[in-house]
């Protein structure tokens, strides 16, 4: 405890120092000096972040209280943090993969122009210590700045090259659409504060939110969590707000490999697996959850099969694998869907980097249509993207079959339709990530010859991060191997089994027999193997070059919700924009506006005219006035 009291404040306030130096600095700074205090203050924090996972995990957990945020009569909300096993968990992968993004982005950002790079740095710091800030927060308000901050962040992060028109509308998507899901949080934070008077998560005398579930009805609580939940819609791109992940590519391959890996996305799941036991008293919301995120999932897979540019089909892929995290939340899986946010964060950070790899030696082409052939002349990256390939498509022993398989079992024991159709999403996946790998590596190049001339491996600082993911996307799922495979190893579950302990009270808990699972895995792995068999035999010998056609065009035109939410929203916000600009603002408020301008220049000039400058005209106003003066007087005396 007396570790967690000493450093768990410098754990947001390193990233946040950085982001101040290399902000307000970055005219001053070298390029070299940059890097090395956006690097080092996140590096710092990983450090510290690993020795605060150590203490809790032997069992020192607390909140340590700095001051009164808010106090207003009876409402009280104190500037306070939270180390338990849920943070500190979040901030090894929030600070690991961070650091190692920021090492990355030294080299695939080496020709921004001096005070861009540093400008550059200073958002992925401020982006890094908002989103500390949200895991950190003891309490609803907390947590919401850091949501706000993250929000923030990634608007600046994706229209970081702000003179491309269509960069800055898919920043200025990304933050409406955000805006809209916060609204729903702000709105069950304002809704816990009417009904128990605090948005703290526990306290010391038992009068916290999560202490007080007792007092709320179960319309009360349905209602803040399917609030609380329209949050986690914009934040971590569920339907219907998850057209902006997509958009989000926009900004540098980095940014997407922060902001769909490790912090932004994750938000909403870490929010729900926060307020778990609030879900758990809520069936209704927990079906809601369970089903949107199955639909995303599904809805996401579908458009990946079709897409040719390699961010979108792992920008589409990263909302499916959403999908599955909310799947596993929905139905109980709290441990399962945090255990997938770790594995993702892994081979997903991974492949998005793979894929800048494969950006930076192809001269910013994004096409695979155009690559083919690259496992020759980037055995690395090629090498490590195959792993986090294999990862994601569920093949033991990577880390994506264990956390995959925990939360598709939990599904089966809650309703076997999501089983089904959660695998059915998984073969998919399998699919579209080996159609992506053998269209970018195997086969003939088909670029030009130019490509083909300078195609070459990335340097040190962008294989290193590669190496290190590739390692952790391999190995991770060791940390959860199911009890059917190895009794009494799942020792992520034993750590965070005091944050869920609650849930696990009031749960009816569904548990299969050794046999079924065995059968569940059995089906899932192998469909995944023929899916990844036939893709790369197909796609190697004859990839998709033409564009689609038929259902093919449909997916590639991801459905046409974009399309769709334009028809029914965008277009008239702005037939009722340009009609209140022309008749309300421009004929009616400008003309009242101008109108008694008019009328004080007209006065004005009338008024002028008195002061013509003859004594004579003067001395004759007096009389007059004197003689108004006495008329007035005397008839107001009778």
């Amino acid at each position: 405890m007396k570790n967690i009291l000493q450093l768990v404040w410098m754990v947001p306030v390193l990233p946040l120092i950085g982001f101040l130096i290399n902000g307000l600095f970055r005219k001053q700074l070298s390029k070299p000096l940059v890097s090395l205090v956006g690097c080092l203050s996140v590096l710092s924090s990983f450090v510290i972040s690993v020795l605060i996972f150590l203490d809790v995990k032997n069992g020192h957990t607390g909140v340590v209280n700095y001051f009164d945020f808010i106090s207003v009569g009876k409402l009280h909300i104190p500037f306070a943090f939270q180390a338990d096993q849920l943070s500190a968990l979040w901030l090894l992968v929030v600070t690991g993969v961070g650091f190692l993004i920021h090492l990355y982005s030294t080299a695939y950002m080496k020709d921004e122009e001096p005070q861009h790079y540093a400008r550059y740095f200073a958002y992925l710091n401020l982006f890094v210590f908002s989103m500390l800030l949200l895991i950190l927060g003891a309490n609803f308000v907390i947590m919401f700045i850091g949501w706000e901050g993250v929000g923030l962040c990634s608007y600046l992060l994706i229209g970081f090259w702000f003179k491309n028109n269509e960069y800055g509308n898919a920043a200025k998507k990304a933050f409406i659409m955000n805006r809209i899901g916060d609204l729903g949080f702000l709105l069950a934070i304002f809704w816990m504060v009417l009904k128990l008077g605090t948005v703290t998560y526990h306290t010391g005398d038992n009068t916290g939110v999560f202490d007080l579930v007792s007092k709320l009805s179960t319309f009360d609580i349905t209602g803040i969590t399917l609030l609380l939940f329209v949050g986690a819609t914009g934040k971590s791109a569920q339907i219907p707000l998850y057209t902006w992940l997509p958009d989000a590519m926009a900004g540098p391959t980095p940014v997407s490999a922060l902001i769909h890996a490790a912090t932004m996305v994750t938000a909403g799941i870490y929010m729900i697996a926060r307020s778990n036991i609030l879900y758990t008293l809520a069936p209704v919301t927990q079906t809601v959850v369970a089903v949107i995120g199955l639909a995303t999932a599904l809805l996401a897979a579908t458009i990946a099969l079709k897409q040719n540019d390699i961010k979108k089909v792992l920008a589409y892929s990263t909302v499916s694998q959403l999908g599955y995290m909310f799947l596993g939340l929905g139905v109980g899986a709290y441990t399962g869907a945090v255990f997938h946010v770790m594995t993702h964060a892994f081979f997903k950070a991974l492949l998005f980097l793979g894929a800048g790899s494969v950006i930076h030696a192809m001269h910013h082409e994004q096409d695979i249509r155009n690559m083919g052939g690259l496992k020759k002349k980037l055995p690395i990256t090629h090498l490590t993207f195959l792993i986090g390939c294999i990862a994601i498509a569920g093949i033991p022993p990577f880390s994506g079959f264990f956390s995959k398989d925990e939360i598709l079992a939990a599904a089966y024991a809650n309703n076997p339709i999501y089983w089904y159709l959660g695998v059915a999403g998984a073969l998919m996946t399998a699919f579209y990530m080996f159609r992506l790998y053998a269209t970018t590596f195997l086969g003939q190049f088909r670029g030009t010859e130019e490509q083909k001339h300078h195609l070459h491996e990335s340097p040190l600082s962008m294989t290193f991060p590669l190496i290190v993911l590739a390692i952790l996307a391999a190995l991770a799922g060791f940390v959860g191997v199911p009890e059917v495979l190895m009794p009494n190893s799942h020792a992520l579950g034993e750590f965070l089994a005091p944050i869920f302990a609650d849930s696990a009270k009031h749960a009816h808990a569904h548990h299969l027999d050794h046999s079924t699972e065995y059968v569940l895995m059995a089906v899932s792995v192998i469909g995944a193997a023929i899916a990844i068999i036939y893709a790369i035999f197909r796609f190697t010998r004859k990839p998709d070059l033409q564009e689609a056609t038929g259902f093919g065009k449909v997916l590639a035109d991801k459905w046409y919700v974009d399309e769709f939410y334009n028809g029914i929203i965008v277009r008239p916000l702005n037939w009722l924009g340009k009609f209140l600009n022309t008749y309300i603002e421009k004929g009616l408020i400008d003309w009242v506006v101008n109108g008694v301008g008019r009328s004080v220049n007209y006065l004005s000039r009338q008024v002028r005219l008195v002061q013509s400058g003859q004594v004579g005209s003067y001395v004759l106003l007096m009389v007059l006035s004197i003689l108004v003066f006495f008329v007035i007087q005397f008839f107001l005396k009778k």
